[in-house]
């Protein structure tokens, strides 16, 4: 039996009055409270009870502990009430990490209706273009583009999505004609920043792969800043179908080589939710279905949501 146990045992047997009241409450013997009671005294060196054969009654010592001891108790079954009241009832603080288009163009405008739903919740929402640390306990879900590598850590697919290729009408009017993932050699590609190494975007038709090294005369680390540079006719941009799916219909953009599959990283993409337990807190796993029933809803509806 624990200490924290055999404390219970004492505190039941000063309440009842005698070891065979606090051994019903308890569902033990008399014999068994007593004895848990004396490893007690015999671990803290202390006699707390006088025993007699009618009675028990507390020594000098036994009142002081018994007094701070039934404190102590009480603040322990709160805190396991609250904490018991966090993994059912989504309520306290939510960490979110999402990359910063996707997290500006997508989720922020979500947050209003999950806070409305669940108005008990707090959330933080931080954007970046870099992954989070989610092994130093930082958030609580990381919102990513592509398959995670991370073994270590449960992840969940929201919504499954791809990379596409679009310019401006005006530009591709413009320019000589594009048949071939060759072709975009004599363009003008925007492209995003993945670190020093060259440039590479892959296509992928009837089973085979291209590789083509794209000379970019303009690279960036946010891909909103592509999507600008792209509406007004500066060039190609490589961007998830998520975020432009709006300016496709209303012709701001147009599709380039539609019947290639692309990507700058690996085929297959789409938004996955990365997180720690197995064992989800209510706040995280109302979040997860939230954007698991929201984000189907925001593509068909043109990829992005207005505020307010």
């Amino acid at each position: 039996m624990s200490s924290l146990q055999a404390m219970e045992l004492f505190v039941g047997a000063v309440r009842e009055g005698s070891f065979s009241a606090a051994g019903r409450r308890a569902g033990l013997s008399p014999a068994s409270v007593a004895r848990h009671v004396a490893a007690l005294e015999a671990r803290m060196g202390v006699q707390l009870l006088n025993r007699t054969s009618r009675s028990l009654a507390l020594t000098e010592a036994g009142q002081e502990y018994y007094a701070r001891l039934e404190q102590i108790l009480q603040d322990i079954k709160e805190a396991e009430g609250a904490a018991t009241a966090l993994q059912s009832t989504p309520r306290g603080s939510l960490r979110v990490h999402s990359r910063m288009m996707f997290g500006m163009r997508v989720v922020t405008p979500l947050i209003p209706e999950f806070q409305a739903r669940y108005p008990e919740l707090r959330v933080e929402l931080r954007l970046s273009e870099r992954p989070a640390q989610l092994s130093e306990q930082e958030f609580d879900i990381e919102l990513r583009i592509g398959a995670p590598p991370d073994s270590q850590f449960k992840q969940r697919l929201l919504l499954r999505s791809e990379r596409i290729m679009v310019a401006s009408p005006g530009y591709l009017a413009a320019r000589p004609a594009i048949a071939t993932p060759r072709d975009l050699l004599a363009h003008r590609c925007l492209t995003y920043w993945n670190g020093p190494e060259d440039v590479v975007w892959r296509f992928l038709r009837d089973g085979a792969v291209e590789e083509l090294p794209i000379p970019s005369r303009f690279t960036t680390n946010n891909g909103e800043v592509l999507r600008q540079l792209a509406i007004a006719g500066h060039g190609i941009a490589m961007l998830d179908d998520y975020t432009v799916q709006r300016d496709l219909r209303a012709g701001r953009l147009a599709r380039v080589l539609p019947q290639w599959q692309a990507t700058n990283t690996s085929f297959g993409s789409g938004i996955y939710a990365v997180f720690h337990q197995t064992r989800l807190p209510a706040k995280t796993r109302a979040f997860l279905d939230f954007l698991a029933e929201a984000l189907p809803r925001v593509m068909a509806g043109g990829g992005e949501v207005e505020l307010g």
